[in-house]
């Protein structure tokens, strides 16, 4: 058994956020594994850019509220509780809604594909909730 510090927060890169986003590293795999867990931290309005990750990626939100769409897919409303699942490949983005932070964390295997930045009409989609209803008028 070993017990691994903290390592220092670091600012996400401006190549792969828009906005203000803030990373804890967790934990790395060893050895063959390839596993990356992080806490990230977005400010109102922080997103990444559009992405896919070999062998997939899951989020788990923490708190807050988010955003989250795959490519060709509508944006979907997220918030504390909720686990988003994307496939191996699967092109997408996520981030805070323009009026709360959010953070979430996320569990990777391999290297991510990083793509253009989300454009403000793609951020401002339309969105939808758990039942269906329009939550864009939430999005300020």
């Amino acid at each position: 058994m070993e017990r691994q510090l903290p390592q220092a927060t670091t600012k996400g890169p401006a190549d792969w956020f828009t906005g203000d986003v803030y990373i804890d590293a967790v934990a790395r795999g060893r050895g063959p594994s390839t596993l990356n867990v992080g806490a990230v931290h977005f400010t109102p309005g922080a997103r990444t850019a559009w992405h896919s990750h070999d062998g997939g990626q899951i989020l788990y939100v923490t708190e807050g509220r988010g955003l989250v769409q795959a490519r060709g897919e509508r944006v979907v409303a997220i918030s504390s509780g909720d686990v988003i699942y994307t496939a191996d490949g699967e092109e997408h983005w996520h981030g805070a809604t323009p009026d709360h932070g959010m953070t979430h964390l996320t569990f990777t295997e391999g290297d991510a594909t990083w793509g253009a930045h989300v454009s403000d009409e793609e951020y401002r989609g339309h969105v939808r909730g758990d039942e269906g209803e329009d939550v864009t008028s939430s999005l300020g």
